[in-house]
């Protein structure tokens, strides 16, 4: 998470959306940078609502613009399995290494996934807040030199932003039986990404 105070943003870190990048890039700019513990680093709204807003709210008496970045439902997940597949879980139960894409796709539309599949929901990362705190500014990750330009316009300063954090490549093809699952199961995912202007 990064939060420029002058320019009253705060830009969260949505998991496997390339938002290690940003932080990156931006560490340096930002007034707070929390890169550590990953609770706090890829702290959703509700808990950005919670225990940092309240901070600058009742020391500062400012509102940060929250900013966020939503990957393609099929693809987050295809993200995720990809990245459970690196050597360093092999026999860890997070590790998909055994596993197709189509059965980790099923398995993270259970109620209660294995650990493999235990991914979370971008949609519950994002979802706005009874008191009003939500995301203004959400990008898609699919579309990231609008992120860009929109940062470097608020914050008056051009940047590079590095490739990091790439998933091993692979053709990932989901049946149609189970895409139709997923898009059934995760419908609001589907939906937050279509409402992305």
């Amino acid at each position: 998470m990064l939060i420029f105070f002058k320019e009253r943003l705060a830009l969260l870190s949505v998991p496997k959306t390339g938002t290690t990048a940003y932080h990156a890039a931006l560490a340096s700019r930002a007034d707070v940078a929390i890169s550590n513990p990953p609770e706090l680093k890829h702290a959703p709204v509700y808990r950005y609502n919670r225990w940092i807003r309240p901070m600058f709210d009742k020391v500062c008496n400012a509102e940060m613009e929250l900013v966020a970045v939503m990957r393609e439902p099929i693809s987050w997940l295809g993200s995720w399995y990809r990245f459970r597949q690196r050597d360093a879980l092999t026999g860890h139960p997070n590790s998909t290494a055994d596993i197709s894409f189509d059965a980790f796709l099923r398995d993270a539309c259970r109620g209660k996934p294995p650990r493999h599949a235990d991914v979370g929901s971008q949609a519950r990362f994002l979802a706005p807040q009874p008191n009003g705190c939500a995301v203004r500014h959400l990008f898609r990750y699919e579309e990231p030199q609008k992120l860009q330009a929109f940062l470097e316009t608020r914050l008056g300063y051009r940047f590079e932003l590095p490739q990091l954090n790439v998933s091993p490549a692979r053709d990932l093809a989901p049946s149609d039986e189970t895409l139709a699952l997923v898009r059934r199961k995760r419908a609001e995912e589907f939906a937050r990404y279509d409402s992305i202007s």
